[in-house]
């Protein structure tokens, strides 16, 4: 008897290869079936999916969806128009997907990072709290530090020059964004004590014609940003 839907998969992702003549509701029933039965194989797997056999309506995509989601712990990142299963289409798909969420998505860290201390993140990060000399904070994203920064800031760490740093009071050892660094100078140190009190204001780094700059924040500044 032939079977109404066949599951094909590769390393990023599946194929639904449906029977066209089959009624949906029945087909439906037989996906969930087929993934509740492969759940402890595709585990906590993040994949994209693909849809051969028959054509879907946007609603219908959104069951399938469901019901996948419903019967096993897989996440579907992504649905891919290509029916093939052409490991290559889902490996860029799925890439491309975990990208956009990075970019999206940000990670906080709440509290004071001291001497010696590497925060590392994959995505942009906000430190609730100071940066301390010594302590180094890594980002492919951007770094927005709601304290002071004292210590040492990387950002874009994928080679983004397009990526900043902001700080309530900027006071870094260095700075690098993407492939450029700035270096606080032991003449122009901002460790240094001052005999008179100074003002502190948030500044912001970003790259702009090969060089690093820190300004103060200002609507124009931020206006002429621009983000890669």
């Amino acid at each position: 008897m032939k079977e109404s839907v066949v599951i094909k998969s590769n390393a990023y992702g599946i194929v639904i290869n449906m029977d066209s003549e089959v009624p949906f509701d029945t087909l439906l029933a037989d996906i969930s079936k087929k993934f509740k039965e492969s759940a402890k194989f595709f585990k906590n797997a993040k994949m994209g999916i693909s849809f051969k056999g028959r054509e879907l309506t946007d609603e219908q995509e959104r069951a399938i969806l469901n019901v996948i989601s419903e019967n096993s712990n897989m996440e579907i990142l992504c649905v891919v128009d290509n029916g093939s299963l052409e490991e290559q289409v889902f490996k860029n798909a799925v890439e491309n997907k975990v990208a956009e969420i990075d970019a999206k998505d940000g990670q906080f860290y709440k509290g004071t990072l001291r001497s010696g201390q590497v925060f590392e993140a994959e995505t942009s990060v906000v430190i609730l709290g100071d940066v301390n000399p010594g302590a180094t904070v890594i980002s492919t994203g951007n770094i927005v530090v709601l304290g002071a920064l004292k210590g040492v800031a990387y950002a874009g760490g994928n080679g983004n020059e397009g990526a900043f740093v902001v700080a309530l009071e900027m006071s870094p050892v260095q700075i690098k964004i993407g492939d450029k660094i700035a270096r606080c100078s032991d003449t122009t140190s901002i460790f240094k004590k001052r005999k008179k009190k100074v003002s502190i204001e948030p500044k912001i780094a970003f790259v702009e014609d090969g060089n690093i700059y820190i300004e103060p924040v200002s609507r124009e500044v931020l206006n002429d940003l621009r983000l890669k």
